[in-house]
């Protein structure tokens, strides 16, 4: 039985979206999944029971007093509020009564909790944030995407290690293909950074490709793509735009001609599936990789579709034992 600890009261649609996902989580896994849902215990309850034979489901509640707000300073906020949800999941993770936790809340106190209390994996400089992103290919792992903006060659090569088993693990791919976000696919493309982590990662043992340029990653050129956290965050950002563009776009047209509407029926299954291809709800979340615990951060306005991709995201985390396979790898070096 996996246990996971769901931070209720984390982001803009908390507690229902973040109760109601779990409750779908449990009813799609196996019999072996357990949730410990964490936050205001009366409001847990209430929202719990909206759903029928809730009571056959294995679901505790931890009560934590606080919630760190989406706009509070993170880690002012994670010293200052001792009991807010993430911290009291976190605690849970950290002594063993849970094997990963789920919050779609406050992502710099989430990252800031899983330092404090959880620390590094050994021999790990930087944790970082992944984000999947749908690609012509079928999804790639973009690592990172906000946790470090200034980075150093190692840290690149550790993102790609982390993030090469993170994938391998997920997907089922043996040895994923690796590229390095640049300005060029040339060799000797790209600034200091960029160029001397070109060179370790070609000396690794990583299916490494070289470099790949910003309209690579959607046409599905590398399965993992690294980069600084500055970088990955403006281009994920970017990619999660396209949904919402894709969706006015094809609204407005469709409004606009008759024959697009009569069109528009017909091809509503195809819409429906371009569009799940593009909702980053159907990605299970951002992994927070190079900690000692399995920690998933959903997005901020998650709907329960989301959150039952991410808590089912983090149980195959924990099952495939994807931290002890990166563990391993960092205590060899990388190489």
């Amino acid at each position: 039985m996996i246990k996971i600890a769901l931070d209720a009261m984390g982001g803009d649609n908390a507690p229902h979206a973040l109760v109601h996902g779990g409750v779908e989580a449990l009813r799609a896994s196996r019999d072996d999944l357990e949730l410990v849902m964490v936050g205001d215990e009366a409001t847990i309850k209430n929202e719990l029971a909206r759903h029928f034979r809730i009571n056959e489901l294995p679901i505790s509640i931890l009560h934590a007093s606080q919630a760190i707000r989406m706009d509070e300073a993170p880690a002012a906020a994670v010293k200052l509020k001792k009991d807010s949800s993430i911290s009291v999941a976190m605690r849970l993770l950290q002594n063993g009564g849970a094997q990963a936790m789920v919050s779609a809340g406050n992502t710099g106190a989430i990252m800031a909790a899983a330092l404090f209390i959880l620390k590094r994996l050994k021999n790990c400089r930087r944790p970082g944030i992944g984000t999947v992103l749908p690609t012509e290919k079928g999804p790639a792992l973009v690592l990172d995407v906000g946790a470090n903006v200034d980075c150093k060659p190692e840290d690149l090569l550790q993102f790609a290690v982390m993030g090469s088993i993170y994938f391998a693990r997920l997907h089922d791919i043996v040895h994923p293909r690796v590229g390095l976000l640049n300005i060029g696919r040339e060799d000797v493309k790209g600034n200091e950074l960029t160029t001397k982590a070109f060179a370790l990662l070609r000396a690794s043992r990583l299916n490494f490709i070289g470099n790949i340029e910003g309209s690579d990653v959607l046409a599905g050129a590398a399965d993992v793509v690294v980069c600084d956290g500055f970088i990955g965050n403006v281009v994920i950002k970017f990619g999660k735009s396209l949904h919402g563009l894709f969706k006015s776009n094809l609204n407005r047209l469709v409004r606009k001609y008759l024959f697009s509407q009569i069109g528009a029926v017909m091809m509503k299954p195809t819409f429906d599936g371009i569009r799940k291809l593009f909702d980053y709800q159907e990605y299970g979340g951002a992994p927070f990789l190079g900690v000692q615990g399995v920690c998933i951060k959903a997005h901020g306005r998650s709907s329960p579709r989301a959150i039952r991709n991410a808590v089912l995201a983090a149980k195959k985390m924990v099952a495939e034992k994807v931290n002890e396979h990166i563990q391993q790898q960092l205590e060899l070096g990388c190489c």
